[in-house]
């Protein structure tokens, strides 16, 4: 199914590798102007550089989406350029590792910040215009943890948690407003996360996977890029599992 896009604009979070990279390079693939950001400027020039070389529209933005401040300039900044970004893809996101009687404050904190509260941020900036407009797609990417839970990221899961609340009750909020949200719950992905993974704990995972295998970041963006369509103007506050059937 050919998916429709009409001369939109979009921002993709954490656009400079994995799933962010393909998500911004599959929406501009179908002619969406694409903002890329990450925190580091090169890996975020480096995704805006690789889709304009393809023949799309695309700029890169470096912010740390942590910060509140720097979102909320950022997203003033976009807002008279562009006059309403469209599309808002909520997928930055970091892990911070470790059981909950070892793990710091400093890294629950970051961890929350990064994951949650940029969803906060950058909803709270760019969606009002959507809502005025009539028109508007919030995708947020969580995780089959913040579903199922998962020992040694009790900050991770606890974000990515909050990610689905969140999405569940912004969908409430805007649904009057042909503005969308729904959120995406990635399983194990090949990413450079996953990459990292000992060889014994890759087996591992696979082993409780009903495909036997990790996805790919392309089938996140393809689930994305739908969820961003004219053609799902009828979903909202949805979570959509994408985990080889880990989940059911």
């Amino acid at each position: 199914m050919s998916l429709t896009f009409n001369n939109r604009t979009a921002l993709v979070t954490g656009a400079g590798r994995g799933i962010g990279k393909a998500s911004a390079e599959l929406l501009a693939k179908h002619g969406v102007n694409v903002v890329c950001v990450s925190k580091s400027a090169d890996s975020c020039g480096a995704t805006a550089a690789a889709i304009t070389a393809a023949g799309g529209k695309a700029k890169a933005l470096a912010v740390d989406v942590a910060d509140g401040a720097a979102v909320a300039k950022a997203s003033a900044d976009l807002l008279a350029e562009f006059g309403v970004i469209d599309i808002l893809v909520n997928n930055a996101g970091i892990t911070k590792d470790g059981l909950l009687f070892r793990m710091s404050e400093d890294d629950w904190n970051a961890v929350l910040s990064t994951n949650l509260n940029s969803c906060y941020h950058w909803t709270k900036h760019l969606a009002r215009p959507m809502t005025q407009k009539r028109w508007g797609r919030i995708v947020n990417i969580t995780s089959v943890v913040g579903i199922m839970g998962n020992a040694g990221q009790a900050n991770y899961c606890a974000a990515k948690a909050g990610m689905i609340g969140f999405t569940k009750a912004i969908a409430k909020e805007f649904a009057s407003r042909n503005v969308t949200s729904n959120a995406v719950a990635p399983g194990f992905i090949k990413t450079d996360m996953t990459a990292a993974l000992p060889a014994e704990a890759a087996e591992k995972i696979t082993s409780v996977i009903p495909l036997k295998r990790l996805g790919e970041a392309a089938d996140i963006a393809n689930t994305t890029a739908f969820l961003c369509s004219e053609e799902a103007g009828y979903i909202t506050g949805q979570v959509f599992t994408v985990d080889g059937g880990m989940v059911m």
